[in-house]
């Protein structure tokens, strides 16, 4: 009964891989208890190390009981031999993989996204997920080049391929010309650190965070839980924003156009009180100023920091609630108001409109009465010398009847004949 080798190979192969499965199991379960990774690599190892193993088993006990059962050129050798190699190539490639995908976890564990200060954690993850992704692609590219080299005539075919693809390479180049662009970019956005994993990032007007980095796309998950799909390129060839390229503090402002009437010292204790009350700041920076007073407004700017973006937004919003709910309850005199002034209407004349007199009664009128009037004005105003001047007050004494107890005869120039001061003009001239 040659069948019944064939049947015990393939039970001994099952039972093996059991056997083997458990004690490796058993050996790495030991060191499991005290170490965290070895029970991450139970977890992942355990599926592709039995099916690789059972693979190759039964394999080898194919072949064993084929090679005792059948002739040495049996119809069809050929083609089992090459069935059996590409299983083998399979279930290892993906031993393989599995095992590179293990060792990636195991270096991203080291570095947690979870906590405050995660700008190195962010900037290795997203590198080892790229370094994944190229990972994977080149052992299924290895694979498959190694299944199919195993094909008789595939290297005619490649050979031919390679001579007749001259225009060929032209067009495929030129039509996969920004799916490379992309490639080369996500690579470059992976070692550039330009950005990371959960980075907050301002794209297109869109607030959000970077939730996945492939090699030909980006996506950002948007505040309203939309996604924003961008390919690689934009983040290479576009100005964005990037609140987390250093840390992750943030500054924010809040400001208010106020009355006049504010009080700044008593709404900076206020803002005082409202941080000390919360665990949304951060304890770095407060500051309430008056950046401006115009237009029947006083610009008040308050400054507050916080941990992230996300904390910064909430802490903004208390702030400015609390502010405007102090402003009502203990300076209502603060709150912006529109003064309006009430003038009563002038009353509208009544009849025919007065003719103007300017011309007729103007100084420089220019007609001949203004030209005599302007001369009166402006012409020099003669002075008589001193001696003709006294003369001619002598002359005039002789009929004055006020001269009187005067020594020299001159009269007193007054009515009543009290004594004169200086003559104007001419001994107290002005």
């Amino acid at each position: 009964m040659p069948w019944i080798q064939l049947v015990i190979s393939l039970v001994a192969a099952v039972v093996l891989t059991f056997v083997v499965s458990a004690v490796v199991g058993a050996v790495v379960g030991v060191v499991a208890k005290r170490k965290e990774w070895a029970q991450a690599f139970v977890k992942r190892m355990r599926r592709p190390f039995r099916v690789t193993l059972l693979v190759v088993l039964l394999v080898v006990a194919l072949t064993t009981s084929f090679d005792s059962l059948l002739p040495a050129d049996y119809p069809g050798e050929g083609w089992v031999s090459q069935l059996f190699r590409c299983a083998i190539i399979v279930v290892v490639a993906w031993f393989v993989g599995a095992l590179a995908i293990f060792f990636e976890d195991l270096g991203l564990s080291r570095y947690r996204v979870d906590t405050p200060d995660n700008r190195v954690a962010r900037r290795v993850r997203t590198q080892v997920l790229i370094l994944r992704r190229l990972t994977v692609a080149l052992i299924v590219i290895l694979a498959a080049g190694t299944v199919l080299l195993g094909f008789p005539g595939v290297e005619a075919v490649g050979a031919s391929v390679l001579a007749s693809a001259g225009l060929v390479s032209v067009v495929a180049g030129l039509a996969a010309q920004s799916t490379l662009a992309n490639v080369f970019a996500g690579i470059q956005l992976a070692f550039s650190d330009a950005i990371r994993i959960d980075d907050v990032v301002v794209v297109e007007g869109q607030w959000g965070l970077i939730e996945e980095i492939t090699l030909s796309y980006v996506v950002v998950h948007v505040w309203d839980d939309r996604r924003l799909v961008l390919p690689s390129t934009y983040f290479t060839t576009t100005p964005f924003e990037n609140w987390t390229r250093r840390n992750s503090e943030l500054l924010g402002a809040v400001e208010f156009d106020l009355d006049w009437r504010v009080d700044p010292g008593a709404m900076r204790r206020e803002l005082d009180v409202i941080l000390a009350g919360t665990d949304l700041w951060d304890g770095r920076t407060k500051v309430l100023q008056v950046t401006d007073a115009q237009a029947g407004y006083v610009r008040v700017r308050v400054l507050v920091t916080a941990r992230d973006a996300a904390t910064l937004f909430d802490l903004r919003c208390l702030v400015r609630e609390d502010l405007i709910a102090w402003l009502h309850a203990k300076s209502p005199q603060s709150i912006p108001r529109t003064r309006v002034q009430m003038v009563e209407a002038e009353p509208v004349p009544t009849g025919r409109a007065a003719r103007s007199t300017s011309d007729a009664s103007g100084l420089f009128s220019g007609d001949n009465a203004g030209s005599e009037r302007t001369a009166l004005f402006t012409a020099a105003i003669p002075l008589h010398d001193i001696a003709e001047y006294e003369a001619s007050l002598g002359a005039e004494a002789e009929h004055d009847p006020h001269v009187a107890g005067r020594p020299d005869g001159r009269p007193t120039g007054r009515p009543d004949g009290a004594p004169e001061g200086p003559t104007p003009g001419v001994g107290g001239r002005r």
